[in-house]
């Protein structure tokens, strides 16, 4: 999997724990591992080696400021991983947001794995939920897995309403989101004393508020004075998400909070 992969930084190393497994991570470019590196990478039948048995991808690249990943380049990594017998699983938790993005039908990107994990929540706008798809075998086991790590529910008519809500009205509302966070990250960039990161491409925005003469914490803090809500991204770095709600009168809410903060 890439080197900043959610599943890699932010699971607290579960697939060690409950699968016994060792990660294997490369340098990508804007979230995108290169095929090349991804062959030399497999590792095969070499007693001092572990097998290689899944290739990981995220799309959006969350840590790559919800970067999309060509769709050329899953393909790539599909064809090899079928000439080497290694299944890919998709981790699609901002899967639509990808498709809208590309003007790719979620079909047309999902093809090119074996397994594919997206959120109801997050963009779709769900209070809660994800799902996880695949053949019916893969299914199968899942449901054996999601027993015996406690993740059977009952009653889950309550949660799943909303999930229907979620993919039938608003995958609609996506794009909107992300031209919201294109007039985000047009605005705070014309702000003196913040960077903004990357290249907006969905609905994310990082920030860096070095030459703001702010502690990310102090900064965050300030936003949430303004009920503004924000999450720091590393040394320095703040990330805006948009999402389901927020309108383009928040953005330039958002702005004007900003510009506060750094004249302080």
């Amino acid at each position: 999997m890439e080197a900043q992969a959610h599943i890699f930084l932010y699971e607290a190393a579960a697939l060690s724990a409950f699968a016994g497994v060792q990660i294997k991570t490369l340098d990508g470019n804007n979230g995108a591992m290169n095929p090349g590196d991804v062959e030399a990478a497999i590792r095969g039948d070499d007693i001092h080696q572990p097998e290689t048995g899944l290739i990981c991808i995220e799309n959006t690249h969350n840590k790559a400021g919800g970067a999309v990943i060509p769709l050329e380049n899953m393909q790539k990594i599909y064809q090899l991983s079928r000439d080497y017998a290694i299944p890919i699983h998709l981790d699609g938790a901002r899967l639509f947001n990808a498709s809208v993005a590309s003007r790719t039908p979620v079909k047309e990107i999902a093809k090119y794995t074996d397994s594919v994990q997206f959120c109801l929540s997050k963009g779709l706008g769900a209070p809660v939920g994800s799902i996880i798809a695949g053949s019916s075998d893969f299914i199968s086991q899942a449901r054996k897995w999601r027993k015996r790590l406690g993740g059977g529910l009952r009653q889950v008519g309550v949660l799943a309403a909303p999930g229907i809500i979620a993919l039938e009205e608003n995958i609609q509302h996506l794009e909107q989101d992300h031209e919201n966070a294109k007039q985000l990250a047009e605005g705070l960039q014309n702000i003196e004393g913040l960077v903004v990161m990357n290249k907006v491409e969905t609905n994310i925005v990082l920030v860096d508020i070095t030459n703001s003469n702010r502690t990310t914490e102090n900064f965050i803090n300030l936003l949430k004075e303004h009920n503004i809500l924000t999450g720091a991204f590393g040394p320095n770095i703040i990330r805006f998400v948009t999402n389901n709600g927020i309108t383009r009168n928040d953005v330039n809410n958002v702005l004007l909070a900003a510009q506060k903060i750094v004249n302080l």
